[in-house]
């Protein structure tokens, strides 16, 4: 079977606006959940412009098999770019909650790292155990995930995104660059 090189052209064009409305799509419900308002309003309104064409031609042009199939594989990396886009970024603030046996060496490893760590006393099922609160950038996480598992490879930690948290003084530095004005709007 021959593909036509318009028709190829056609669908390889419905596959790049997919990736594109569909990582928009991505990154307005990140925003939206951010509570930036008007920067999801923005990605929403490109989102769907271009979301239009791209249905539009593929329902037009339903003879045309291949149009659907480039359309579907387009949504489908979509996602996959949206979600990396996201990672890069790493627009979320994080909450890491630890539960250790070995409270007082974590903290005072994460605190010479330079993170603040809140410690609480605890009973768990297996005697007393420390929780250890840290909050910082998503793309710091992991790092403190790996500092904690380094000390005491049996801890258990969950991490939550956090839509707000209050900010120290001390914490209020000027951002530059893409953040910045992405946190501005």
């Amino acid at each position: 079977m021959t593909v036509e090189p318009t028709i190829l052209l056609t669908a390889l064009a419905i596959f790049c606006l997919r990736i594109v409305d569909v990582s928009l799509g991505t990154m307005r419900v990140v925003m939206v959940m951010r509570g930036r308002r008007a920067l999801a309003l923005s990605l929403g309104f490109f989102e769907v412009l271009i979301w239009v064409f791209a249905v539009g031609t593929v329902v037009n042009r339903l003879d045309e098999p291949i149009i659907a199939i480039f359309y579907a594989l387009g949504f489908a990396a979509g996602n996959y770019v949206g979600v990396t886009i996201e990672g890069w970024l790493a627009l979320r603030q994080q909450m890491v909650s630890i539960y250790t046996h070995e409270g007082s060496a974590i903290a005072k490893a994460l605190r010479e790292e330079g993170y603040r760590v809140t410690s609480f006393e605890g009973e768990g099922r297996d005697g007393s155990v420390t929780l250890l609160v840290a909050k910082g950038p998503r793309r710091l996480v992991p790092k403190v995930c790996r500092i904690a598992r380094s000390i005491d490879h049996d801890c258990f930690y969950m991490i939550a995104d956090l839509r707000a948290a209050s900010v120290q003084p001390s914490e209020m530095r000027r951002e530059r660059g893409f953040r910045a004005r992405v946190k501005k709007v």
